[in-house]
């Protein structure tokens, strides 16, 4: 059975929802460090302009977890992302289908970055078609670190092969400790597909919503296409 696993993202890209998409299970990190400036916090849309970060605030504090981190709705963060997604996705074709949804989000108020990377998380799994089950860390407990902790994720959720990027498994993952634990690696080896898009020339990697909102029930087509 193949797991994938990665920390909580907001706006989660295609690369990530592609590895959802091809996992058996997928293991939401939701506990463990926070990184500054990665994308636990922030992603990319398309503007006019070309490609935009969008960044949730936080309170930042050395060595907190993602399931610590606050954030701070004092700054008016929400209503400049609803405004950037609907000036530049409302004549995209399936923005209708999906801005129920957007406008909800974004008119709630969010204390904890997990709360709102978990509500976007579940509904665009579900609005993809995704079928594969999804399980948060913080439910399966175990501890330790890097590879030795990855490996204790994959077992615990009754996995024997782990679905990593393929930088990752040259470079960072304990071979001899997965071999030891029966847990193959199989490599990511993906290629961003390109797709309608509005606004001028395709830019790749862009948030799952980029996708969704262009291409609706095709997307998850497009998405696992886009594998090598």
């Amino acid at each position: 059975m193949l797991v994938g696993i990665h920390q909580l993202h907001y706006l989660p890209w295609l690369r990530y929802a592609e590895k959802i998409a091809r996992s058996d299970v997928f293991v939401v990190l939701d506990n463990v460090q926070f990184t500054k400036n990665d994308w636990q916090n922030r992603n990319k849309l398309k503007t006019a302009s070309g490609a935009t970060v969008l960044t949730v605030p936080v309170f930042e504090r050395f060595g907190q977890t993602l399931d610590e981190v606050r954030i701070k709705d004092s700054v008016p963060w929400r209503k400049k992302h609803w405004r950037t997604i609907e000036q530049n996705y409302r004549k995209a074709p399936f923005f209708d289908a999906h801005q129920a949804f957007l406008a909800d989000t974004y008119a709630r108020e969010w204390t904890r970055l997990n709360a709102l990377n978990r509500h976007m998380l579940d509904y665009f799994v579900q609005a993809l078609g995704i079928d594969t089950r999804v399980v948060y860390a913080s439910d399966l407990g175990g501890d330790g670190a890097a590879s030795e902790r990855l490996a204790g994720l994959v077992r615990a959720v009754g996995g024997d092969c782990y679905y990593s990027g393929a930088f990752a498994i040259e470079q960072y993952l304990d071979h001899a400790l997965f071999e030891a634990a029966g847990i193959g690696l199989k490599a990511q080896e993906w290629t961003a597909p390109k797709y309608p898009q509005r606004h001028g020339a395709f830019v790749p990697d862009l948030a799952i919503l980029d996708l969704l909102l262009n291409c609706g029930p095709e997307s998850l087509s497009i998405l696992c296409g886009g594998a090598a």
